[in-house]
């Protein structure tokens, strides 16, 4: 790892500078104020934030990563990004790190600074010797599918069937909070490829197209071949069907479960994207 070390910090340095940001912890009462203000804006919820201040200060004092990334614009002090992840044990009983929540606002969403900050993450991890990340992630978003999957190369590993419960926030209100539970192995080749590359890329379409799209709505595909690598469509963008369709987001929702669910159930793992937006299942 001491050969790693370097070339995490300079990996997520270069990233930072690119986006031009800089990541401080949130260590200061005021300091996790703002930030459950900045997630509260993210997640369109301005009276009730997805994660309290009084969480994210105890999380931090405790150890845990609870940063903001600033603008690092000439005489700029603004938070563009929080993210806030308390340790955990991995299946291998060794520390993890789970990441909760990070939320990145809209105007800065195209500053790269998702990825500056995850990088940053992964550095953080290395430096005292933490090498697993795990997360959640709705798995109907295509654009959060390829971040997490093509770009970092983690791993879907657990479907976790509306796991939050009911949410009243502007992204989730009335929708069942299915996730896909990601584990991100930060010495793995291909995650130290993926980083290194920025991001690792599609995948090629080659596979049984379990669910397709037809008409804007799911679609059957192929049965399932027992060992055989599979593919799971996507829509598009089901927060604009949220809004549009309702009704055939909700269908996009239960198809994707009733496909995905079983297969990763029994050991399979969500490992990539397609180019056109399909998800990647090894047996």
């Amino acid at each position: 790892m001491t050969t790693t070390l370097p070339a995490a910090a300079a990996v997520a340095e270069h990233a930072l500078h690119a986006a031009g940001v800089v990541v401080r912890p949130l260590d200061t009462l005021d300091r996790v104020l703002d930030a459950e203000a900045l997630l509260g804006e993210v997640w369109r919820s301005p009276t009730k934030a997805p994660l309290s201040a009084e969480v994210m200060r105890a999380v931090e004092h405790a150890g845990g990563y609870v940063v903001g990334a600033y603008d690092d614009s000439p005489g700029s002090t603004r938070m563009l990004a929080a993210s806030s992840a308390f340790l955990a044990l991995g299946p291998d009983g060794r520390v993890a790190l789970h990441s909760h929540i990070s939320g990145v606002l809209a105007h800065a969403q195209g500053r790269r600074v998702g990825w500056a900050l995850k990088l940053h993450q992964r550095a953080w991890c290395l430096e005292r010797g933490i090498e697993t990340v795990t997360w959640t992630f709705d798995p109907l978003v295509r654009r959060n599918a390829w971040f997490n999957l093509a770009k970092l190369g983690a791993v879907g590993v657990e479907y976790l069937v509306d796991f939050y419960g009911p949410m009243s926030d502007g992204l989730n209100a009335g929708e069942p909070t299915d996730r896909l539970f990601t584990r991100w192995q930060l010495l793995a080749p291909e995650v130290v490829a993926a980083v290194g590359a920025v991001g690792a890329g599609a995948q090629p379409a080659t596979g049984h197209l379990l669910l397709d799209e037809r008409d804007g709505g799911p679609a059957p595909g192929r049965p399932a071949v027992p060992g055989e690598r599979s593919l799971v469509r996507l829509p598009a963008d089901v927060e604009a069907l949220r809004i549009a369709a309702p009704e055939r987001a909700r269908a996009w929702r239960l198809a994707v479960r009733d496909v995905l669910a079983p297969l990763v159930d029994r050991g399979a793992r969500v490992t990539g994207m397609t180019g056109d937006g399909c998800l990647l299942v090894e047996p």
